[in-house]
């Protein structure tokens, strides 16, 4: 795991530069640093040392050094891959995954992408022809930036990276905070810096003579296959304990997350490892510890973990939003800050349970076109009759929502994961109102490509490619890499992904249960109750922190800030706090949402 930055820019004082963008990303790899450069370009590296300890430096060169790579990642079948090219007639200096890669792009050019498996962000510079060709993996679990003025070309792992070039001119993006409004993280393309995009999952660019082109190599699709539970069953737990293996190799120890969820204790009890690593809060509703403890006394491993204080959360919110590069409203970041912390103080390297939900169905909104069904059979005009009386009540009851929700279709109701402010809520929000895309007109080229699934089917589609890279593995990579940590996903692995499109719908959701023919492969290793805990992610009491007068008061002066009254509509989003401190309402996660921005623009613009 490393950091990597570069650029083409012909301007004075290169090295310096260059210089100041690796010292940014120096907590993603701080072993050791290499750089390289020509009349040409720029390539800096940060090394977090994981794999071939001692000749897995970069940059790195092919034998004519016509090629220089810088990666960040790790290539799980790269001892496979090199065996093919030494019988190829290639010839290797290292035994390094790195070196694969520059062999590998010789052998294929750009088709080598499809050969690999593992996590990657990774930039090769071609001397013979001036072309960058860059590429990231195919579900975004490493990150890669750029910018691109039409002239010149720069491109790092992290933003901050890329802002520490003087040249840059640092600008808050106001289309950027619209979508994050709804969605609780940057959900466009372009970030909340303008100018400077993000590549996403499974895309490669090509730069060459002052032109970008940017593609997709690769597109994730859900293709049923003929099986019985049993079946299923056998191949999702063969194809995890695979994954598992493939995920271990190292030249260092290796740990492991563990939660009270079925994902991390299913990787946990089958990771061979010896250490594993939780997290809670001083709230038996929100202490996953005890969990931890009793299933890590059940596998025979040990647990280290640690109580999150009040106090420690809230004074470490600067540092996190400073880390994400991006305002991320998901408090669980918080939580993965402080497990990464522990775990960074006994392992390099620790094996977690991010991407299961989306794979194999887990998230509990899954079930929600079960329970409509009979509902939907109703034609939609009726429905959207009903709907519209229900709004125009001025107070809450049971089966509102569902009225409510049950008149849209799921390319209307459903964004992703979370869904914070709607349009409506946003153009009362923010001062200029809100013109920017809907949330519905960014999923729709998901639903368009996933137009012939079942519902359950068309919402793992869209959170795959929303939610899953623009929240759940960006906090990942951002918090342990924060701790110089390397933390690895094996339900993020192509193989899995082949087994987990292949199920049956419900195989994957039902109305009894979310994931579940990866719970009864799972319960072949852990406890049965352990495998029937629904989802409760990294559970955080904000909900009752927003309700203590002290931390009420904290986020009401940031909300009175001259530069969010500039932003927000100042009398509504105090409405807002004060609804839910005095217990009218719950309106945490709005309140969070916006408070998060607040904290992450003091960092950046502030």
């Amino acid at each position: 795991m490393c950091g990597i930055c570069g650029f083409t820019d012909k301007i004075e004082d290169r090295e310096a530069v260059l210089d100041r963008m690796m010292e940014r990303i120096t907590h993603r790899g701080p072993d050791s640093s290499g750089k390289y450069l020509t009349d040409e370009v720029a390539m800096g590296f940060r090394r977090l040392s994981i794999i071939d300890l001692a000749d897995g430096s970069q940059p790195m060169h092919n034998e004519d050094g016509t090629l220089t790579i810088t990666f960040n990642g790790e290539i799980y079948n790269y001892r496979e891959l090199r065996e093919r090219l030494l019988q190829s007639g290639h010839v290797f200096s290292t035994r390094s995954d790195t070196e694969v890669l520059l062999h590998l792009y010789e052998e294929k050019g750009e088709d080598m992408l499809t050969d690999l498996r593992g996590m990657f962000a990774f930039a090769i510079w071609d001397e013979k022809t001036s072309t960058l060709f860059a590429a990231r993996d195919y579900f975004g679990i490493k990150p890669f930036y750029y910018r691109h003025d039409g002239r010149n070309f720069a491109w790092a792992s992290e933003i901050k990276s890329l802002l520490a070039d003087p040249a840059v001119v640092k600008e808050f993006n106001p289309a950027a905070l619209e979508n994050y409004l709804s969605f609780q993280y940057s959900a466009l393309p372009e970030t909340f810096f303008r100018g400077v995009f993000r590549l996403l999952p499974a895309h490669c660019l090509t730069y060459h003579d002052g032109e970008l082109s940017v593609r997709r190599w690769w597109q994730p699709r859900f293709e049923t296959r003929e099986m019985t539970l049993d079946e299923a069953v056998d191949r999702i737990d063969e194809v995890m304990l695979d994954s598992i293996r493939a995920h271990m190799v190292s030249d260092v120890e290796v740990g492991s997350f563990l939660s009270s969820g079925v994902d991390s204790s299913y990787v946990a009890s089958c990771f061979h490892g010896d250490k594993t690593f939780t997290v809670g809060f001083d709230y038996d509703k929100y202490n996953e510890i005890g969990y931890a403890s009793e299933l890590s006394s059940y596998v025979g491993i040990r647990n280290f973990n640690k109580v999150i204080t009040t106090e420690e959360f809230w004074n470490v919110l600067p540092t996190v939003q400073y880390q994400m590069d991006e305002p991320l409203a998901d408090a669980a970041a918080v939580a993965l800050y402080f497990v990464s912390q522990l775990a960074s103080q006994h392992v390099k390297v620790v094996l977690s349970g991010e991407g299961a939900d989306e794979l194999f169905g887990g998230y509990n909104i899954y079930q929600e076109p079960l329970s409509l069904h009979g509902y939907t059979r109703l034609p939609r005009f009726l429905r959207k009759a009903l709907a519209a009386v229900v709004r125009a009540v001025p107070f809450s009851f049971k089966g509102k929502n569902f009225i409510i929700r049950g008149s849209k279709t799921v390319e209307e109701r459903f964004i992703g994961n979370m869904n914070i402010f709607s349009v409506a809520e946003r153009d009362k929000l923010l001062r200029a109102g809100s013109h920017g895309l809907t949330p519905q007109q960014i999923t729709a080229p998901y639903y368009a490509l996933a137009k012939d699934w079942d519902d359950i089917t068309k919402m793992q589609f869209v959170d795959i490619h929303t939610w899953l890279a623009g929240d759940i593995l960006l906090k990942a990579d951002r918090m342990s890499m924060a701790h110089s940590l390397e933390l690895r996903v094996p339900f993020m692995d192509k193989e899995v992904f082949k087994v987990a499109s292949s199920l049956k719908t419900e195989f994957r959701t039902n109305k009894t249960s979310t994931k579940y023919a990866m719970r009864l492969a799972a319960r072949r290793h852990i406890p049965e109750e352990v495998s029937r805990r629904r989802k409760l992610g990294f559970p955080v009491p904000v909900r009752i922190w927003l309700r203590d007068e002290k931390y009420y008061n904290i986020v009401k002066a940031a909300f009175e800030r001259e530069p969010m009254r500039e932003l927000f509509n100042t009398d509504y989003l105090l409405k807002l706090l004060s609804d839910h401190y005095k217990g009218k309402r719950d309106n945490s996660r709005k309140i969070w949402n916006v408070y998060m921005f607040t904290v992450w623009y003091q960092q950046y613009f502030g």
